[in-house]
């Protein structure tokens, strides 16, 4: 029997020493860098954020919200703090979401939640010393689906400066027949109305799409659909293939600094690209 192309245990074979990875550094981070923690942006228990800083002194700062993935399903702002030490090391203030998870709630309600975090970050930030005007945003996997929802339709623009995506679903409907039927089950309305290529999307958001060398066919494709989808658009778009990198030591490698993806983050909050 072929492995299924979407389940990344299958394909990468130190995954749990990742994830145990990146859980201590995520601790490391939270110890390291000042921050505050579980800010509430609505009313539901998931509806939190974290709020990270980078030394010296907090005044117009620029400002990037990072959304992880986990099949919309798995892990939380905590497993993920870790990216934070990068957008510091940008000198930028770092905005680290949760959501709620499926299946106990549908993707409606998710894409509902970070859009209305992206609205709590542009109306308070400045409280923490934050520019919302220099605000960019970046998300792997699911998160990079989600991530593309905080640029995209109406109204416009989206005040969202630049987007960095990685190992993004950009195509929903090829997960219907994955290991994800039994576990999410997404249905046909959900990629109806929340597959991104079906999307028109903010042409002043400067997007970075990056997949890693050793990714499944399937996230290589989707990765070049998007970037081609982006470009009609009008979309100042980049399209990076990241050396010798699948999809779980990409994501460590955005809380690195020196590493490919983790110079590419820091230069896109710089607005170096």
């Amino acid at each position: 029997m072929s492995k299924d192309p979407f389940r990344i245990r299958d394909h990468v074979a130190d995954f749990d020493d990742i994830v145990a990875d990146l859980v201590a550094r995520s601790a490391a981070t939270r110890n390291a860098l000042s921050m505050v923690a579980d800010v509430a942006y609505g009313e539901g228990m998931a509806e939190r954020l974290d709020v990270f800083f980078p030394p010296g002194r907090r005044r117009d700062l620029p400002v990037h919200i990072f959304i992880h993935g986990g099949y919309w399903r798995m892990f939380s702002k905590r497993d993920y703090s870790y990216v934070a030490t990068t957008i510091a090391e940008a000198g930028a203030i770092a905005v680290i979401l949760d959501y709620a998870l499926m299946p106990k709630v549908r993707m409606a309600t998710i894409i509902d939640q970070v859009r209305r975090a992206k609205q709590w970050v542009l109306a308070n930030i400045s409280d923490h010393g934050g520019n919302p005007a220099a605000l960019t945003v970046s998300g792997h996997s699911a998160g990079a689906h989600l991530a593309t929802f905080l640029f995209n339709g109406e109204p416009a623009p989206s005040n969202v400066r630049a987007a960095l995506l990685l190992g993004g679903l950009y195509d929903l409907k090829p997960l219907q027949d994955s290991f994800l039927a039994q576990e999410i089950g997404i249905t046909d309305e959900e990629v109806a109305m929340f597959t991104p290529l079906a999307h028109r999307h903010d042409p002043l958001t400067k997007a970075t799409v990056m997949v890693g060398a050793n990714e499944t066919p399937p996230f290589h494709r989707q990765a070049a659909r998007f970037v081609t989808n982006l470009q009609r658009q009008g979309s100042s778009t980049t399209s990076l293939v990241l050396k010798n990198r699948n999809h779980m030591d990409s994501v460590r490698d955005l809380g690195v600094p020196g590493t490919q993806a983790g110079e590419c983050l820091i230069k896109l909050i710089a607005n170096d690209r």
